[in-house]
This record gives C-alpha cells, sequence and structure tokens, in this order.
C-alpha cells in the first residue's frame, strides 16, 4: 500500500509539473513527422494482464510489415527528434500516466510485449509478472546502452532473445526478491541521475 501511494503521489505531481515539457515534446514530434504524438503499445502486465504503454513517438509512424519490434540505435525509423528523446529517456515520461492508473510502478521490470514474455522460463515468468512493472529497475540501469549494444549485433533480435533478456530478468528476480521503498528510492535517483549527466 505504502509504494502504490508512493507511485501515484510522485506520478500526479510529475505529470502536472511536467506539463509545459510534456506540451514542446509534442510540438517538436508534430513538426519533425507526421503521425499522432504518442505511441502506445501492448505490454504485458502484472498477473500477465494486457495494456497500452504510453510513449511519445520516436518513430515514422508507418511502419513496414514484420518490423522488428526491438530497436536498435540504427535504426531507420527513429526520427530525429526521437533519438533526442531516446537519447535522455525523455520518450518514456508519460509512462507516469500508465503508473497513476495502476498499470505500472515508478519501480520494477520493465514490461515486455507478449511475443517476448512468451519467451520467459516457467519459474522466471512467475516471479516477474507478481509485480507492477515498472519505468525503472535494476535492468533498466544495467542496459542502459541496450540500443548501441544491439546495433553492434549482426542479428539485433537473436542478441536481445539469447543474450540479454536472460540477463534482464535475472536482475528482475534479484529486484523482486530484496526490494523496498528506499530501494526504490535508491534506483529513482540513480536513474535521475544517469539522466542528467548524459544531458
Amino acid at each position: 500500500m505504502l509504494k502504490r501511494a508512493f507511485d501515484c503521489s510522485c506520478a500526479a505531481l510529475g505529470l502536472v509539473a511536467l506539463a509545459p515539457v510534456f506540451a514542446v515534446i509534442a510540438i517538436l514530434i508534430r513538426a519533425d513527422s507526421p503521425g499522432p504524438v504518442f505511441y502506445r503499445q501492448v505490454r504485458v502486465g502484472r498477473h500477465g494482464e494486457l495494456f497500452r504503454i504510453w510513449k511519445f513517438r520516436t518513430m515514422t509512424h508507418v511502419q513496414p510489415d514484420g518490423a522488428p519490434q526491438i530497436t536498435a540505435a540504427n535504426d531507420a525509423r527513429i526520427t530525429r527528434i526521437g533519438r533526442v528523446l531516446r537519447r535522455f529517456k525523455l520518450d518514456e515520461l508519460p509512462q507516469l500516466i500508465n503508473v497513476l492508473v495502476g498499470e505500472m510502478s515508478l519501480v520494477g521490470p520493465r514490461p515486455e510485449v507478449p511475443r517476448y514474455v512468451a519467451l520467459y522460463p516457467t519459474h522466471l515468468k512467475e516471479i516477474v509478472l507478481s509485480v507492477r512493472p515498472g519505468i525503472t529497475d535494476l535492468a533498466s540501469l544495467s542496459f542502459r546502452h541496450e540500443s548501441e549494444i544491439l546495433a553492434r549485433s549482426k542479428d539485433p533480435e537473436r542478441e536481445y532473445v539469447e543474450v540479454v533478456l536472460p540477463q534482464k530478468l535475472a536482475l528482475s528476480a534479484q529486484y523482486i526478491a530484496t526490494h523496498s521503498l528506499r530501494s526504490d528510492l535508491v534506483l529513482i535517483i540513480r536513474t535521475l541521475a544517469r539522466v542528467f549527466r548524459r544531458a
């Protein structure tokens, strides 16, 4: 209950405080390329429930058939403003809406698309899906350069499934086994510090 109250309070305050930033980003996205401001994709949440995640759109609106569901740093679909938003993680800010309505938490395992959740080992799947997914977590910090890692691979999707995903799942399980409000605060501070350091 304390974690949920903390999430709701921070998400509400964040949405109000960041409203001017949202407005500027929205204008830049619309000026840069045709299409909607937000991108909504189906993700798997707590107990396997599906929900639509909120993100600022960073890619071209029209996607080719069979487009991959992971994004490498050199992906030609990423727009000019999208590269800036991704670099500073600003595309993730609208997920405060998901937090406010109870689909996500500020800190928790990053929510995946159903395609990759289907590949989770059974024991880890039960653990990872036992909590609300989050905007940031241990795996997000450890793989903050994930898109660059995938860009260096000849087969980005295979690299993600066979190398990156198992490590992220292990970190998510570690977080769930040890998390507390104090550890969540530490992870939030570490996340903000990395964003500002990159800026």
